[in-house]
């Protein structure tokens, strides 16, 4: 599908050189003398290199049709994790290197989505906000109320995150799976 490049917005997948390019910086420029421009810094979904484009304003480029399916955690090995279509039973094996590091957060039936290009898994979305446990923190000082201060702490999950003074080792909490950042105690 062609958009006008003034559409382009941070996350959007463009096809681009005969390649798949994920957007991870935008900026509209409207310089004095010339036409405005796009200044776009992509990064290629499966050769992981990055390149910076112009695109000016009249220009339409190519934004990747993506095809989403919901999926259910499994299990993983050494190198994949595996996933079920809870529709029709239909497993898959998904690379760890496509995760991340959000592959941690990932728990036993949590429901994922997964997006495709050209029937290959490019994609795996968690939902915004996971439960995981404290196993280890930090003791609060007593007198250190008067700025936000946060103190370290290890999830079960082997991530270390920031949380505030209050959370103890054996909380709950739901932490936000995009940029890993603490939102609440349950």
């Amino acid at each position: 599908m062609k958009i006008n490049a003034g559409e382009i917005r941070v996350g959007m997948l463009l096809e681009y050189k005969n390649d798949l390019w994920q957007v991870l910086k935008t900026q509209h420029v409207k310089p004095g003398k010339g036409g405005a421009f796009a200044q776009v810094e992509m990064k290629n979904v499966g050769k992981n290199t990055k390149l910076n484009e112009r695109f000016r304003s009249s220009e339409a480029v190519e934004k990747a049709s993506l095809d989403e399916t919901k999926f259910n955690y499994l299990y993983d090995d050494e190198n994949k994790y595996y996933f079920m279509d809870p529709k029709n039973f239909e497993q898959i094996e998904i690379k760890k290197e496509l995760v991340g590091d959000q592959g941690k957060l990932l728990t036993e039936n949590l429901e994922v989505s997964v997006s495709f290009y050209n029937e290959n898994p490019i994609l795996v979305e968690l939902p915004n906000q996971v439960k995981c446990k404290i196993e280890i923190t930090d003791v609060a000082l007593k007198g250190q109320t008067v700025s936000s201060s946060y103190k370290p702490a290890t999830l079960d999950n082997g991530l270390n995150i920031q949380v505030p003074p209050f959370i103890e080792s054996g909380d709950e909490i739901i932490i936000d799976s995009r940029n890993l950042e603490y939102i609440k105690k349950i």
